[in-house]
């Protein structure tokens, strides 16, 4: 578990990662704390998904260090270190059987599966896949098969299934990509309860959009090229001149009520 005294949920030192003749992340320093929700940001190629990556221990670094739940990444388990990491992405999704039922799709978390298949389930399992179902606005899809869900029920479904372990960290990969703006919406709205919610997990989410930063996360990090532009409190980051430098491009921040937009200032 994490170390309570140091709050510490994730530290990165230096971290550099190269895939052949490519540099996908270089000399990253990045710490979040226990209760900490976090926003990455950045262009196409920033190294969003590597950056993911290693907080998800998927990818050692080759350079630097990084200390995950409070274990060395590089000298850890990292089969067990990642069942205390909850992720939803698309990448995962697209592994899901289409026939699998939505409680299912919930409730195999628990055993690290992808369908159902002879597990032992006990009553607590079901109930838990219920009421975070519940909790990300799907009562009424428990019975549905998964493949019928448009893409916005399927990524709260995602998400409710990377909370049935109760991680400490809980990682979420452009969850409002694909999605219409009414679906967009009531996304962002169930995040924002998410993040209020004291017992949830810390967060990381990766966005291109300032639009889709939900209220009542706390701090942004951004990246291009790899590289950090700003990490830290999000009314100090998310600003006009920083979301420039990230995009190369002059822009203008706006804010009300806790959501933020962007508009090019050309010419």
């Amino acid at each position: 578990m994490t170390d309570p005294a140091q709050g510490e949920v994730l530290h990165l030192r230096g971290v550099g990662v190269r895939r052949g003749d490519a540099t996908l992340l270089t000399d990253v320093y990045w710490r979040v704390r226990a209760g900490q929700r976090w926003v990455v940001i950045g262009a196409n190629g920033a190294g969003k998904t590597t950056l993911l990556q290693v907080a998800a221990a998927v990818i050692v670094p080759g350079e630097g260090s990084a200390t995950l739940l409070g274990e060395e990444v590089g000298e850890a388990d990292l089969d067990e270190l990642q069942t205390r990491i909850g992720w939803a992405s698309a990448a995962v999704a697209d592994r899901l059987a289409g026939g699998t039922r939505v409680l299912d799709v919930v409730m195999t978390a628990a055993h690290a599966s992808l369908a159902r298949g002879d597990e032992v389930y006990e009553e607590y399992d079901e109930g838990r896949a219920r009421d975070l179902l519940v909790q990300l606005g799907c009562r009424t899809l428990v019975d549905r098969e998964f493949a019928t869900l448009s893409e916005g029920e399927r990524k709260r479904v995602q998400i409710a299934r990377a909370l049935m372990t109760d991680p400490e960290l809980l990682l979420l990969d452009e969850p409002a990509a694909g999605l219409d703006l009414g679906a967009r919406e009531a996304l962002l709205r169930r995040l924002s309860r998410l993040a209020r919610d004291p017992k949830a997990p810390s967060i990381i989410m990766v966005t291109h959009h300032v639009e889709e930063i939900p209220v009542g996360f706390t701090h942004a990090l951004l990246l291009r090229e790899g590289r950090v532009v700003a990490a830290g409190p999000i009314p100090e980051t998310i600003t006009s001149e920083r979301i420039g430098e990230t995009f190369g491009l002059p822009v203008e921040i706006t804010d009300s009520d806790g959501r933020y937009a962007a508009r090019a200032t050309f010419g």
